[in-house]
């Protein structure tokens, strides 16, 4: 029987989408596997368009262009999830993420083995010359799983296959309230694990994204690790006792003060000292999220005025490609 495999990439005015594409076009598909892509254009025009019909024609699989309007990821992760109707699908980043020829194949083994509900593979940071050697020497950007217990937890969308048949993700949706902030991928992976389902990790399927000068900074990394910290604090408050929710403060507060204090000890070493203030930052955005303060906005615009409603909210198929464009 022949496999379904659908690629989700979500793009927002990034013409670095082609890279990703055309690194796609050199995968080794398995006998019995039939290959197709879904790129939701999250713009509020569909600028995207014309950059993927014209990319179709040079590429071995099928290309589904979806126009889902407009300035939020979760209602283009959505789309994907929405347009997609293999046995799988796999999220992809469209920041020229980029990867190997086995990268199917890997995942593909993964999923097989252990019958998983969800497999993430790795992301790793490409770093410039021109980032800070500190950056580089600790690679503060690299996505990979966090383990607990034996357990993956939580997860994220960069580089993460699906099990459509699974039943606890036929029919979940990602929080579109947190399709600006970020942190929609960790609320849809917990939330799943919560439900029973079961998360694995396959570390040779490897996706490799370079990191823009716009996030080669100290500055992006605290914000991302305090809405990460927030996310996170939100998800373990949920349903909890008063008691329970002031221990898990006191905990996170304690956690970040030591970091904190870890930080200054290691002063003179660069690595150290940010790795430190960084997992510091986390749990002082633990702490804010357990409290209840919502998570700050990182990505997006805001909808123009002249938007229909509609479109803000919506996430209808614009069109379909398959070498040339085909009426929806």
């Amino acid at each position: 029987m022949t496999v379904r495999i659908d690629i989700g990439i979500c793009t927002f005015r990034r013409p670095q989408v082609e890279q990703t594409l055309r690194s796609l076009g050199c995968l080794h598909v398995p006998a019995g596997v039939a290959l197709r892509v879904i790129v939701a254009d999250n713009d509020a025009a569909p600028s995207a368009r014309a950059l993927i019909y014209a990319l179709a024609t040079g590429l071995p699989f099928e290309i589904c262009y979806v126009h889902c309007p407009a300035f939020n990821i979760s209602i283009a992760r959505n789309a994907c999830l929405e347009a997609a109707g293999g046995d799988f699908l796999i999220f992809m980043d469209d920041d020229q993420e980029v990867v190997s020829g086995d990268w199917l194949t890997e995942f593909l083994s993964v999923a097989n083995a252990t019958r998983a509900d969800a497999v993430l593979g790795p992301v790793l940071a490409v770093y410039d010359e021109d980032a800070p050697r500190w950056m580089r020497d600790g690679d503060f950007h690299s996505t990979r799983p966090v383990v607990a217990d034996g357990k993956i937890r939580t997860g994220y969308c960069g580089n993460t296959l699906l099990r459509l048949s699974s039943a606890v993700v036929a029919g979940r949706r990602f929080s579109l309230a947190l399709g600006r902030s970020g942190g929609e991928d960790t609320d849809y992976f917990t939330r799943l694990h919560r439900a029973g389902g079961r998360i694995a990790y396959a570390p040779g399927a490897a996706a490799r994204e370079p990191v823009p000068a716009s996030r080669a900074s100290f500055t992006w990394l605290v914000k991302r690790r305090f809405r990460s910290g927030q996310t996170h604090g939100r998800l373990v408050g949920e349903g909890t006792t008063r008691l329970a929710l002031a221990r898990a403060c006191l905990l996170a507060a304690a956690k970040a003060g030591y970091c904190f204090g870890s930080a200054g000890v290691s002063a003179f070493s660069a690595v150290r000292r940010n790795h430190s203030a960084l997992r510091g930052v986390l749990h002082a955005g633990a702490v804010a999220g357990l409290l209840g303060v919502g998570e700050i906005r990182q990505y997006g615009e805001a909808a123009p005025l002249d938007t229909p409603m509609d479109d803000r909210v919506k996430s209808p198929m614009d069109g379909r490609v398959e070498g040339e464009r085909h009426a929806a």
